[in-house]
């Protein structure tokens, strides 16, 4: 039996005494991450059969799964884990350091179980412990989800327990084998013309089938809100499709695209901010392509961590402590940023703007909120360059350190002419560079 689950999680083991989860978890998981509740009353009191110790036992039991998730470390808690009250404070840890829990349930005989607590002398309760307990596990079965595990596996045997396998499965973000080298493009709003001026400018091709190409293997990497206000919404949707199932491309999702999508799925929004240029555009492609459409944006995923950890990508951007995370939270950043619940004199939401508090070690490469030129603040950049407003589409290129000879050097900016009509701007950091292509059908500012 093979048991997928994430790579980080938090891994609940439930059952009763006796059922075989300190074995399990000693021949599946490293010692390091498995947090037991008789050895934390050991910790505390230097019995680990001591009842009397259970409250503080789990409180450091809590506190340290608290630190590894921080560090993004898996952890596994070995404890009996059959009433809902003894899940939902790890629930919540898990929602607050935004990864997902995982329930393993040993649904094993009652008998078994008792004769197994006969033979360990140190355990001194009767089997209406036992009973006990596996009466409040069963009741648990029903409702595991609904407290809020995303993965429950149920072992209903000792065959059972002995056939697992456990997968370790990457989560969707994790592209830290990746190491580019990678063009970032900013926010395209519809802006086709400038989008293909840009990839040509970066050295990228339409080979056959219409999918751009880099010669020297570079990947493109949107940063979302491919959609609304341009002018040439469904040709900017065909050539970002392409690349990314082409894998010269990724995309992250932007609050513009998953507006689009919701309004593709038939529900009610409205079409302010773009959309209803989106829909417009839209109407004029076949019923087939705008279910693409709504398939492939609904897919995204909200950002990627690249190159060992070195570089975040997202539309909005992303704090150190959820990189590499899945959480509703998370997707919510990356997509909308964070606000104050206050609005401005134009009624758009005020952003906080997390980027002057970051100090993670990744470089964090985002868009959203439209910028006269593109800035270093902390080890961040924002490249929207507002070109639906008639300012610029920007990239950034991004060389590995790992696979880059050159010399590291301090950030630097200077600027020179290609055409009237062109300018470029290269930033190194330390050898990574920022293009940018004028716009050529500037509009009215409006919310990102």
């Amino acid at each position: 039996m093979k048991l997928v689950m994430p790579e980080l999680s938090l891994v609940v083991l439930v059952g009763a005494s006796g059922c075989g989860k300190s074995t399990f978890a000693r021949k599946h998981f490293k010692a390091t991450e498995v947090l037991s509740s008789d050895y934390c009353r050991g910790l505390v009191s230097d019995d680990e059969n001591d009842q009397s110790a259970t409250t503080d036992a789990f409180a450091a039991l809590h506190f340290i799964a608290g630190r590894r998730l921080a560090r993004g470390k898996l952890t596994v808690v070995d404890a009996t884990n059959v009433q809902a009250e003894a899940r939902k404070p790890l629930v919540a840890l898990a929602r607050e350091y935004h990864v997902l829990p995982v329930a393993i349930v040993f649904d094993l005989p009652e008998r078994l179980c008792e004769q197994r607590n006969r033979d360990r002398p140190e355990r001194t309760f009767g089997p209406h412990v036992i009973r006990q307990q596996t009466s409040q596990m069963r009741r648990s079965l029903r409702n595991l989800q609904k407290e809020g595990f995303r993965h429950v596996f149920i072992l209903k045997s000792p065959e059972d327990v002995e056939s697992v396998e456990i997968e370790r499965q990457l989560l969707w973000n994790n592209r830290t084998a990746d190491h580019g080298p990678f063009d970032i493009i900013g926010d395209v709003h519809g802006c086709g013309d400038e989008l293909e001026e840009l990839l040509a400018q970066l050295g990228y091709a339409a080979a056959e089938g219409g999918v751009w190409r880099h010669p020297a293997g570079r990947k493109a990497v949107f940063l979302g809100d491919l959609v609304d206000r341009g002018p040439r919404i469904p040709d900017v949707l065909k050539v970002v499709m392409a690349m990314v199932e082409a894998e010269t491309a990724y995309c992250v999702p932007g609050n513009h695209d998953m507006k689009l999508v919701r309004q593709l799925r038939g529900r009610d929004v409205q079409l302010t901010h773009g959309l209803a240029e989106s829909v417009a555009q839209l109407e004029g492609e076949s019923a087939e392509f705008r279910r693409q459409v709504g398939d492939f944006l609904d897919d995204l995923v909200s950002h990627y961590v690249f190159d060992d950890g070195k570089l975040v990508v997202a539309h909005a951007g992303m704090k150190e402590e959820m990189q590499g995370r899945g959480s509703a939270k998370v997707r919510a950043f990356a997509r909308y940023g964070e606000t104050t619940g206050e609005s401005d004199e134009f009624g758009l939401p005020i952003r906080y703007n997390w980027a002057a508090e970051y100090r993670g070690q990744a470089m964090v490469v985002y868009g959203h909120t439209p910028v006269p030129a593109p800035e270093w603040l902390n080890r961040t950049i924002n490249i929207d360059t507002g070109c639906v407003f008639g300012g610029k589409l920007t990239a950034l290129r991004y060389q590995s350190e790992s696979s880059c000879r050159c010399r590291p050097v301090a950030p630097t900016l200077f600027l020179f002419g290609l055409s009237p009509a062109l300018r470029r701007r290269s930033w190194d950091y330390p050898h990574n560079r920022c293009t940018t292509t004028c716009s050529t059908s500037p509009t009215s500012p409006a919310s990102a």
